[in-house]
């Protein structure tokens, strides 16, 4: 009894000096960020984890049967290891960091220029990010057509240089560089934006005292102050090129027409998570994939953080 009676003391003495109300106060406005983080983050990535222990055809009760799902991956299923696994890093390697150099080297121009032409060319560069399956149905599927049609087959062909129309979008050959280029163009989002905000936002003072201490250049200018004053910019620009590299297999999708990709040229391991999942409705083994896909995007994040975090 006494202490409790020691407790509820302590307690009203805090009420009394303020510390408690601001507690609660804090508490009340981390709650609605709480609340939606368990329910659109927390909830699912459990129901994954969960899920991926189990063998689910999504009309039975899930049947728990262990790692099996993880062991199958990454031992027996002979798609994932030859074409997904290869063609995700590949891909996610090269639009990846491509994509974020890209990005804060179009951010940077745009910033030396004025306003109304930056808006301008800022809401063009962002734009494909935003509707990008519209535009590889209607502008990248009929520059690379199969037929005599398609703008790149005809130009070819009027040059002399080859003698019948290539399946560009359905020969192996071709259909993950196209995937790159697409990747690439499309690859300025947020990140961007981003930049190109915490560019704009760098104190003017810090360049006229860096070039009284002998900065000479543009190159030195960016090298020693624009990025070191961007630290949060860059590693948010960094985390959503990742996600977003990781996540583009509707790429490889649109262009071709299907799921297999031809041939699995363009298969991602996004796309193995859909052909499991909504093809062939093995839920429990699309989930393994998907959380094996989080603990990469996770890793790379984790890379992400130690090159550009400023602590």
């Amino acid at each position: 009894m006494s202490k409790f009676n020691t407790f509820t003391s302590n307690l009203r003495r805090k009420y009394d000096n303020g510390s408690l109300g601001e507690w609660f106060a804090i508490f009340w406005m981390l709650l609605p960020y709480a609340l939606m983080f368990s329910l659109f983050v927390a909830i699912p990535v459990a129901f994954a984890i969960g899920l991926s222990l189990t063998y689910f055809n999504s009309i039975q009760f899930p049947e728990y049967q262990g790692l099996l799902n993880y062991i199958t991956l990454l031992t027996q299923d002979e798609i994932f290891l030859k074409y997904v696994l290869p063609n995700t890093f590949k891909y996610s390697l090269i639009v990846g960091p491509g994509g974020y150099i890209l990005s804060f080297f179009l951010a940077w121009m745009l910033a030396q220029i004025q306003v109304k032409p930056r808006t301008i060319l800022a809401l063009a560069i962002y734009t494909p990010s935003m509707v990008g399956g519209v535009f590889i149905a209607v502008v990248w599927r009929t520059l690379f057509s199969g037929n005599e049609a398609g703008y790149i087959n005809a130009l070819l062909i009027q040059w002399g240089w080859i003698t019948k129309p290539l399946q560009f979008l359905q020969d192996p050959a071709f259909l993950m560089n196209i995937m790159i280029i697409v990747g690439l163009w499309s690859a300025m989002g947020i990140g961007f934006l981003a930049m190109l905000a915490g560019i704009i936002n760098t104190n003017e003072e810090l360049y006229e005292a860096a070039y009284m201490d002998g900065i000479k250049n543009k190159l030195q200018e960016v090298i020693y102050i624009t990025i070191p004053s961007m630290h949060s910019q860059m590693l948010f620009g960094a985390v959503m090129a990742i996600v977003g590299a990781f996540n583009s297999g509707w790429i490889g999708v649109a262009l071709s027409g299907s799921n297999p990709t031809p041939q699995y040229a363009g298969q991602l391991i996004i796309n193995h998570i859909e052909d499991y999942g909504f093809q062939r409705y093995e839920m429990g083994y699309a989930a393994a994939i998907s959380v094996v896909l989080l603990l990469m995007v996770w890793g790379f994040s984790k890379i992400a953080y130690r090159l550009f975090s400023d602590k």
